[in-house]
């Protein structure tokens, strides 16, 4: 199964060209380069290291949110167009549960012993900027297929808001993880939340979402073109906090 992946929830955007669950090629960069040039770039790039043709993909996965108000809707209206022109499904695939399951396969921890690999709970954090970030808690299952279910819902929160949520939700010590773990101050995770442990993972999520991706669609959870909408959270936060995205 050849899976187009991509993200445009953030200003570290991706885009990556999977077999199965396989990556074969993958573009990504932090840059300020508008996602309504810099997509369509960064997909003839691919093509041309991956040899591939976009009626040639079986299924489209991308970020559905949440992020960048812009580049969300850059990133959906493309992959829309793509899945209608060659009639294929999409896997729409939330940024959070792509960090959060980087943070399974993942990384050390810092600033604890407790990993990833050893709790019941992640809590995948993006920043949002303006003090807040995009956050939930997710919990390992072994009937979410790939091994992840919601345990709250993704929002929008403050820095406070985001370490309360995670106290409340997580009934074991908790793991942090997120491409930018730095936005929270460690002195009030330690206050919070003591012996949490952070996993810092790569903020080009393109890969976590096209392996997402090829789970849906073995599973056969998945849209068309029609039925592809973004999970913006609080939009009218969301797009305050991003509206240079």
């Amino acid at each position: 199964m050849l899976i187009l992946s991509i993200d445009t929830s953030t200003r570290t955007g991706s885009a990556a060209i999977l077999r199965d669950s396989q990556v074969l090629a993958e573009v990504s960069g932090y840059e300020e380069t508008p996602y309504s040039t810099r997509l369509f770039r960064d997909v003839t790039l691919l093509q041309e290291r991956a040899k591939f043709r976009l009626d040639q993909i079986d299924v489209f996965a991308v970020a559905a949110g949440p992020g960048s108000f812009t580049g969300l809707r850059v990133g959906l209206t493309a992959v829309k167009a793509w899945a209608e022109v060659h009639r294929k499904p999409i896997a729409a695939i939330s940024g959070l549960e792509a960090i959060a399951h980087e943070g399974l396969i993942g990384e050390p921890s810092i600033g604890s012993n407790t990993g990833a690999s050893n709790t019941g709970f992640l809590s995948p954090f993006l920043d949002a900027r303006r003090g807040q970030v995009y956050g939930a808690v997710y919990r390992r299952s072994s009937h979410a297929g790939i091994g992840l279910e919601l345990a709250s819902d993704e929002s929008i929160l403050s820095l406070e808001e985001f370490l309360q949520l995670v106290k409340e939700k997580s009934s074991q010590p908790a793991v942090l993880v997120s491409p930018t773990p730095e936005v929270l101050p460690a002195s009030r995770v330690a206050e919070i939340l003591p012996g949490a442990g952070i996993v810092q993972v790569s903020a080009a999520l393109a890969p976590a979402i096209g392996r997402l991706g090829f789970e849906r669609a073995t599973r056969g959870d998945l849209v068309d073109s029609m039925g592809l909408d973004a999970n913006y959270v609080r939009r009218s936060d969301a797009e305050s906090a991003w509206k240079d995205g």
